[in-house]
Parts: structure tokens; sequence; C-alpha cells
């Protein structure tokens, strides 16, 4: 494979505005899924290393609450304006370390980049109101507060733009963080500091240490700890929320997303949906088209839709601008999919397409892009989050039982229905139990002024990323009240 590699710039802990080795002596090479080649060595971080950077967020914090909105939208504006010149280098440096296709990681760094300038504009118009009171000697009003000292835990399939979902809004309501990124995707996030220091925002606000599961243990235990934000599976919540205890937690966890299929719908449209929601970050998204639910009368042409559409995903090097699919991440995520794929094969599910890991690339982590028709609701590919390339396509006879399928899961991140019907949409909207439903697109649309999290009632966590709505869930809300004496 030949391609243009970047070569990480920074690959030590970032503590209180400076790179440092870290007190442990201990380090943890970083391997490329997409060539197999060292790329870099991060040090394993200590308890000794946590307290320095809570005490530093805390010391940092304690001034910038005090700083104008105005002044931190000034920041957080210039954070935006460093990356944009960074874009290429860094989703280079993404796509060597976490595998996705470069024009992807582009995609990535330039939202990253316009989520700071989202978030600044957001934090000058975060305002509080007036209350009426039963007492006429009375006058009451709120407004927003930091909390402090968020820890942040975030995945590896997003390195750099979920870091931001928490960070650009957490800098522009005033608090500081810790954050601890997936020791084998923190390449390009701490590269990316260079251009928080180069916009000049102050050492502290930001700290960066690389970790696995104890460390993020001792993260979100830690007393200095005022609230998480967290990323990830929902296994890994439900611990993180048991250690968490009453600190003030946004919790964005995993989806099982249905994409729905009604009898009136554009099956072409649909299909491409499906597949596109599917194979985008080679299927290691939350919401990724986990389950196709697709009414009986419609199924046949769906499905040959969707496997006509399969020709056009191109498995490969992501470096490459003609491919659109490049390697799972990691071995677990595919040693899941040959999980999943094996227990559909053994329940007789028609593999219509791929199926499996390609050979003759550097890494076994190249998985085909796959559709599998049949597929019952007690199967793995139904019931679990694949978290890879795959469709897998489940049959009902009439709305309400692909209603009842699509909430028959634990999970309820996001789902998308198609229909040519104005009130099948408005009723699929109000009735299937996740956070977003979207209508006529795929289960993996996302826009960065768009609320997004989980519903009540399922294991998919609270709290909303995007827009306004991150900045509230990262404020405490203040009441004012004033006795008039007269």
């Amino acid at each position: 494979m030949t391609t243009s590699i970047p070569t990480a710039p920074r690959q030590q802990l970032y503590v209180d505005g400076a790179y440092t080795d870290g007190s442990t002596g201990e380090s943890v090479d970083v391997i490329s899924p997409v060539t197999g080649g060292h790329i870099g060595t991060i040090p394993v971080p200590s308890t000794a290393d946590l307290d320095k950077a809570v005490d530093a967020a805390h010391r940092a914090q304690a001034e910038w609450r005090k700083v104008g909105v105005w002044q931190r939208a000034e920041i957080c504006h210039r954070i935006g304006d460093e990356l944009e010149k960074r874009i290429d280098f860094l989703a280079r440096l993404q796509t060597l370390e976490q595998g996705k296709p470069l024009a992807e990681s582009i995609a990535d760094v330039t939202e990253a980049a316009q989520l700071f300038h989202l978030h600044a504009e957001d934090a000058v118009r975060l305002h509080g109101e007036t209350l009426p009171s039963n007492d006429p000697q009375k006058r009451m009003w709120t407004f927003y507060r930091p909390v402090g000292v968020w820890g942040i835990i975030t995945p590896w399939n997003f390195p750099l733009l979920m870091l931001t979902e928490f960070v650009a809004p957490g800098l522009a309501t005033g608090n500081a963080h810790v954050v601890k990124p997936p020791t084998h995707t923190s390449l390009t996030v701490l590269a990316a500091m260079e251009a928080f220091e180069a916009a000049g925002l102050p050492s502290g606000l930001v700290n960066i240490l690389p970790g696995e599961g104890n460390f993020g243990a001792d993260l979100v235990s830690h007393p200095g700890i005022d609230a998480i934000g967290f990323i990830g599976s929902s296994q890994t919540g439900a611990k993180i929320q048991a250690t968490a205890g009453l600190k003030r937690s946004i919790m964005e966890c995993s989806g099982n997303g249905p994409l729905i299929v009604l009898a009136d719908a554009n099956v072409e449209a649909a299909a491409k949906a499906a597949a596109d929601a599917a194979y985008y970050c080679a299927g290691q998204v939350c919401c990724a088209t986990e389950r196709a639910l697709v009414h009986a009368d419609v199924h046949d042409a769906f499905v040959e839709a969707l496997v006509a559409y399969s020709d056009s995903v191109k498995l490969g090097n992501p470096f490459d601008s003609a491919v659109n699919l490049g390697p799972l991440n990691n071995e677990g995520v595919a040693a899941k999919m040959d999980r999943h794929l094996a227990d559909a094969r053994e329940r007789g599910f028609d593999v219509l397409v791929g199926g499996g890991r390609r050979a003759g690339f550097p890494t076994d982590l190249y998985y085909d892009f796959t559709v599998v028709d049949g597929v019952t609701p007690d199967s793995l590919l139904s019931r679990e989050e694949s978290f890879g390339p795959v469709v897998p396509i489940i049959t009902g006879r009439d709305d309400d039982e692909l209603l009842r399928l699509a909430n028959s899961d634990a999970l309820g991140l996001q789902a998308a229905v198609f229909t040519e019907s104005l009130t099948k949409a408005y009723r699929f909207v109000e009735e299937v139990e996740t956070g977003q439903v979207i209508v006529n697109d795929s289960t993996g649309f996302w826009d960065i002024n768009m609320p997004f999290g989980g519903a009540g009632g399922k294991g998919t966590g609270w709290g909303r990323i995007g827009g306004k709505h991150t900045l509230i869930d990262m404020s405490d809300l203040r009441t004012g009240v004033m006795h008039l004496g007269r």
C-alpha cells in the first residue's frame, strides 16, 4: 500500500498547557489499522498525573469563570480558526490512526472547527429569564453559571470531533476539562492542542491524558472532577454511572438504530440510505443502520436496490479518493462482526453481499460491506449493536409490526423512517422510542446544531450533544431572588 503517511508531532500527555512524558515511565505503542505499522508511542498516565491535571483545571477554571462571555467566545472562535488551518494534516493523521476514509476525516475536523464557532455564538445568546413571584416584594430571575471541571471520556470512532462536542460548549460556558481519549486514537487530539495554544487558550483548561479502563475509573471517581461527559457503549456507561454517583453527567451511549421502510416508501432512496449509514466510518457509529425493518410489500424491491447499490461501496486504502470504506479500527470490533455473522449463518440467514474479512491488505481489519436477509429479532445481528459495515434486514407484515420491532430494543438513540405519507411520518416520529427520528434520510444523519441523545426509558443515556442544549447541560441554572423591602 502506498500513501503519504503523516508523522504524529505530539506523543505525550498534555497537562497544564504543556506536553509531558508523565510519571510512570511506561508507554503504549500505537499501531495503524490502515498499514499495520507503528505510528506512535503514548505514555501511560498515573494517578499523580491525573491529580496534576485536575489541580491545573481547577486553578484555570477559577479564573476562566470570571472571564466575560464575549471574551470566551472570541477565544473559541480563534480555536475554530486555528483548527481550520490544520484540517489537512489533522485529517490525514486521524485516518492513519482510526482507519476511516480521508474524506470523512476532513469532514470531522471541519465540523470540529465549526462547533467552536457555533458554540461561541450560542454562549453569547444563552440567557435566563425573569419570573413572576407570588410575593409583590420579590423579584426573581435566572442565569447560567459553569459547573466547574468536567471529566470527559471519548470514543475511538470520532477522535477529535467527539472531544470537541464537549470541549467547545464547555469552554464557551466557562468550564475546564480533563479528557481521557483511547490511547490508540489519541494522536490527532494531542496534535490538535497546538491549535488551542495558538488561539491563546489559557493553560489548564483542557488537559489530555490518554488511557484505558482503569484510568477512566480513576478519572470518574476523582474528588476534583465535578461532572462527567461520556460517549461510548452502554455497558461502559453503566459502569461510569455506578462510579460517578451524584456527579452531573451527560451520557451518550449505544444505539441499535432501526431504518424503517414502509409500504409506500421510495425503496431506492431507502436502500441508499441504509447502505450509506452502514458503511460510513465502517459502520462504527452509534446511529449506523443496525437494523433495516422492511414492510413485506416492498421487501423484494428494497433488497434488489440495496444489493445493486452495494457495488458502489469500495473497500480499500482510506487515503485513496475512490475508496469509501476503510478498515475497522480494532480487532475487538472485527471479532464481534465475525461472531454476529457466524450466528447468522448458523441460523440459515441469507448473506447476500460480503460476509467477512477481505484478504490481501496490510491488516486483517478490512471487512467487506455486508447485507444479510431473513434476519430474525432474536439473532445477534438484531439484538446487539454490530458496529460494523452490515445491513441486517428484518421483514414486517404491517406498520404496527414494524413499530413493535423498532421499539423492542433496549436501546433508543436514533431511527429513520421512509414513507411518502405525512400522517405515517408523524406517527412514527412520535411513537418510535428514540431520541431522534429522521424522515426519508439515513439513521446516520447528524447536524452540529441538532440536539442528539437517547430516549427516556432506554439504555442509551441522557443529556444532549449539539446546539444550545449542550451548553445548558454543561451549566448550572442559578436563581436570584431580591427582596425589595418596600
